[in-house]
């Protein structure tokens, strides 16, 4: 059977993000920022998946994959349209429900004399001295001249009957994007408008007396990039320099989209894409008038607190507070931590003690995406100071942060840190600390292990297990991990750990395998999985036998799946769902029944292609009975969930679980009380 095309799987799971923007039981002003999400998310899919495809076509050796990619082209062009569509009238509903709770996202034909007069005075004292336009000739590439996603507006200006053509980029990293009206109103409306338009409202004073025009109109458009890029393999320059040259090369890519006002008139719009020289294979997308309505992630609350979600106070774990530091704790027991619902700054804390710990010898750590002002980094760099041996694995390919993480890499290195960048070919995905302490057994090694990135932002958003433990085989393994990342020639063995490239493919094949034999011969078997994507098809195919042999197969699958599940004869035994709510669901979980000796495990990697052999990823077992336990509770309240679950089936209509006659579970808050239960405390 064939898988299901993983990039229409990818729109299903964006499609489940609408789904919160459109569902009324969700507050108002989180509904607006899944609005947001819902278009950062376009924007990377099209610059990832759909630039993928694109190049899919332009490469393909024969006629048949060549029609194969230009079909699967098509069905993309067909869902994003659709989607598309369905934004622009759900954008429509919440702005009508914001104006309801009395905050108006008004137009320009909706600003008053004396609202005019004050947004020209900001336009001249604020906004005015950023703006820039890029004069457009007949000769000007505008693929050349804008910058990736950065929003602009396309002005045309009449002079004698001649048209001439600018571009004037949106300037929203400098200014914010929604401007509150400084007047009292009845009703204590507060009225709201889009940078965008005080610039549209102003736009003749830009080029008054500079450029001369009988007439001025305007439509707002973005370019979206092939997020692509290609490395030299040049030993004369450094790992930095190849970096920063692959930058660049996505800075000059050719563009995938373009995605436009959908009143823009016809003769704009074909100069427009004269211009971008935008292929066959692009995408043209109409849309309402503002782009780039991914700022509305951060649009801010000028109403009541009940407009968006309470907060959620973390929770302290109760180890962690029985001992006098994070060193004795973790010596007590394993330690599992679940983000949001745990305090992300007891990890930091492990980091921030081991800096200054006279017993401490070194710290090692790998590092993917970190928060901008990242404190895991300030301790590392007093760490140094401190006389500590520090090593830190920089990833500089890590997607969308290789700017930032090169910087990172360059302020450890001045800072005194050791900084290494991994296998050649190979990013480095593990999230992985190893500290060693001189205690008076000897030298004493203290590991975490988790699922998410060292990031404090991103911990209070994304779902992720955190394991700390003493234990020394494992702590063992995880060296061998460091170990293979400065000697690669040499490959170790791993004895509990499971390590991509070296071992996760056929670690999982083999646990698989396991529970098909049990299954034949007539015993329990049961697979339970949580991942963000099920595209593997060697896996797919692995669970697809299983559950031909009766294995029961559960998937929580938070983005794309390729699994056809409940398809008859093939995956009858085969049930996935998905759980899109206010925190992003980003935890990997796998659990094996294992002949009644049951086998857990939390892990860096999706179930993937490049996650098992292109990347380094760590898998590591709860060998703690109690902390497997609390793991799969978790799960199950999770498969209990009849709010926010949608079915995922053969055709990904993304139905939501039905709740019949049963209690209301919405699985995040649930966990939060389990975990308070369990003695946590905020």
């Amino acid at each position: 059977m064939s898988l299901y095309p993983k990039e229409l799987s990818w729109l299903a799971f964006n499609e489940r993000v609408l789904q919160e923007a459109a569902d009324s039981r969700v507050p108002i002003i989180e509904r607006v920022h899944f609005l947001g999400i819902f278009s950062n998310n376009a924007d990377e899919f099209f610059s990832v998946r759909v630039a993928e495809v694109r190049r899919k076509v332009a490469d393909a050796c024969n006629k048949q994959q060549r029609r194969a990619a230009e079909a699967l082209f098509a069905d993309i062009q067909q869902k994003v349209v659709e989607q598309q569509t369905l934004f622009d009238s759900i954008n429509l509903e919440v702005r009508r429900e914001l104006a309801k709770k009395h905050m108006m996202l008004i137009e320009e034909e909706q600003i008053t004399t004396k609202e005019k007069e004050w947004l020209k005075r900001f336009f001249h004292s604020d906004i005015k001295r950023y703006l820039v336009p890029l004069l457009i000739g007949e000769s000007t590439s505008i693929t050349d001249i804008v910058n990736e996603d950065s929003t602009y507006f396309f002005v045309e200006l009449m002079h004698q009957g001649h048209a001439s053509y600018a571009a004037v980029e949106l300037p929203r990293d400098r200014l914010p994007r929604f401007i509150k009206l400084p007047f009292k109103y009845e009703k204590r409306n507060k009225r709201i408008v889009l940078l965008d338009s005080v610039i549209t409202l102003c736009l003749e004073e830009l080029f008054d007396g500079i450029v001369p025009f009988d007439t001025v109109r305007a439509h707002e458009f973005k370019l979206t990039r092939d997020a692509e890029y290609r490395l030299s393999h040049d030993i004369e320059h450094s790992v930095l320099e190849l970096m920063e040259e692959g930058i660049r090369q996505r800075e000059q890519a050719e563009a995938v989209r373009l995605v436009y006002d959908g009143d823009m008139p016809q003769s704009m719009l074909d100069f427009l894409v004269d211009n971008t020289q935008m292929a066959p294979n692009d995408s043209l997308v109409a849309g309402g008038r503002y782009r780039n309505t991914r700022d509305f992630v951060s649009f801010p609350n000028w109403g009541r607190k009940s407009y968006q979600h309470p907060p959620v106070q973390a929770l302290n774990h109760p180890v962690f507070m029985a001992h006098r530091n994070v060193f004795a704790a973790i010596a007590s027991q394993d330690i599992l931590l679940y983000y949001p619902y745990h305090r992300f700054e007891q990890l930091t804390e492990l980091v921030r003690q081991a800096a200054y710990d006279p017993a401490v010898r070194s710290i090692n750590i790998c590092l993917y995406r970190v928060a901008s002002n990242s404190q895991i980094i300030e301790s590392l760099v007093d760490a140094a100071r401190n006389g500590k041996k520090v090593t830190v694995m920089v990833e500089l390919q890590a997607r969308f942060d290789e700017e930032a993480n090169i910087e990172w890499a360059k302020f450890l290195t001045q800072e005194g840190v050791r900084v290494i960048f991994g296998i050649q070919g190979l990013k480095v995905h593990a999230k992985l600390i190893l500290i060693t302490r001189k205690e008076d057994q000897g030298i004493k090694r203290y590991c975490h292990i988790g699922t998410g990135n060292f990031n404090e932002k991103t911990a209070r958003i994304y779902t992720d297990f955190s394991l700390f433990t003493a234990d020394d085989e494992i702590n063992a393994d995880v060296e061998r991990v460091f170990q293979y990342l400065e000697k690669p020639y040499q490959v170790p063995t791993f004895t509990h750990l499971l390590v991509s490239p070296v071992s996760t493919r056929t670690g999982l094949m083999a646990l698989i395998e396991g529970e098909i034999e049990a299954a034949e011969r007539g015993k329990k078997a049961e697979i339970f999985l949580k991942i963000n994507n099920l595209v593997d098809e060697g896996l797919i195919h692995a669970l697809e036998r299983a559950s031909q042999a009766g294995v029961s197969v559960r998937a929580i699958v938070r983005g794309m799946c390729c699994l056809r599940p409940g398809v008859k004869g093939i995956s009858d035994n085969i049930e996935v769902r998905s759980i899109v709510d206010r925190f992003l669901e980003h935890a990997r979980v796998f659990c094996f029944h294992n002949h009644g000796d049951p086998r857990t495990y939390i892990s860096s990697a999706d179930w993937y292609g490049r996650n098992l052999d292109q990347r380094v990823e760590v898998s590591a077992p709860l060998n703690s009975p109690a902390i497997a336990a609390q793991v799969k509770d978790i799960l199950e309240i999770q498969w209990r969930d009849n709010t926010k679950a949608r079915i995922i089936d053969a055709s990904q209509s993304n139905t939501y679980q039905p709740r019949g006659n049963r209690k209301k579970v919405r699985s995040q808050m649930l966990i939060y009380d389990y975990l308070k239960q369990a003695g946590g405390t905020a």
